[in-house]
C-alpha cells in the first residue's frame, strides 16, 4: 500500500544569506509547495514560513533555518509531503505506488514485479525483476496499457526483443 508521504522533489541549494532554500520539484508544473504548510526532510516535519515560485524552483524559508550555513546543510535532501496534500483525482497513479506490483503480459502471463521506477530525462521506465532477470519498459500507454492498483497488477505489452539483464 502507498505510504503516508510522497516525495515531490529535492533541495537544490541555499539561496541568499538568511537561510532560504531552493526546492526543485519532480513535476515542474506542481503547485503543491504553494499550498502546504509543512514538508518533511529526512522524515522530520519542517514548517514553511514563506514560499514563492520562480523559474528556477521554489524559494522556501523554513522555521528555524536562518543562516546560509543551515540552509546549505540541507542541500541534496529529498522533500516529502503528506499524500493528502496532493490534488489527486481518483484515477491518478503516483509512480511510487507501482513499486511492488505484479507485472503480467496482456495475456496474463506473469512477467515479474516492479522493483523500481527509473526516472530519467524524457521518459520514465518500469524496472521489472523476474527471478534473476531485470527488464526495463518505458512507462508509456502503448507499452503499459493497464495499471490496476486495487488488484496490485501492471499489464505490459513490451516490444519484441526487450533487453534483459542478469541480476
Amino acid at each position: 500500500m502507498a505510504s503516508e508521504r510522497v516525495e515531490i522533489g529535492g533541495i537544490a541549494r541555499a539561496h541568499g544569506i538568511r537561510g532560504e532554500i531552493v526546492i526543485v520539484t519532480h513535476d515542474p508544473d506542481s503547485e503543491t509547495l504553494g499550498s502546504v504548510e509543512t514538508i518533511y526532510i529526512d522524515g522530520v516535519a519542517r514548517k514553511i514560513t514563506s514560499v514563492r515560485d520562480t523559474h528556477r524552483g521554489w524559494l522556501v524559508q523554513l522555521e528555524g533555518v536562518t543562516t546560509r550555513n543551515e540552509a546549505e546543510a540541507l542541500r541534496g535532501k529529498q522533500i516529502e509531503v503528506d499524500r493528502e496534500a496532493l490534488d489527486l483525482d481518483d484515477d491518478d497513479v503516483l509512480l511510487h505506488d507501482l513499486v511492488g506490483l505484479k507485472v503480467t503480459l496482456r495475456d496474463g502471463t506473469p512477467w515479474g514485479v516492479v522493483a523500481a521506477i527509473d526516472v530519467g530525462p524524457g521518459q520514465d521506465r518500469l524496472v521489472i525483476h523476474d527471478g534473476d532477470v531485470e527488464r526495463m519498459v518505458p512507462l508509456v500507454d502503448e507499452l503499459v496499457p493497464k495499471i490496476d492498483l486495487e488488484a496490485g497488477v501492471v499489464v505490459v505489452d513490451p516490444p519484441e526483443g526487450t533487453p534483459e539483464t542478469k541480476l
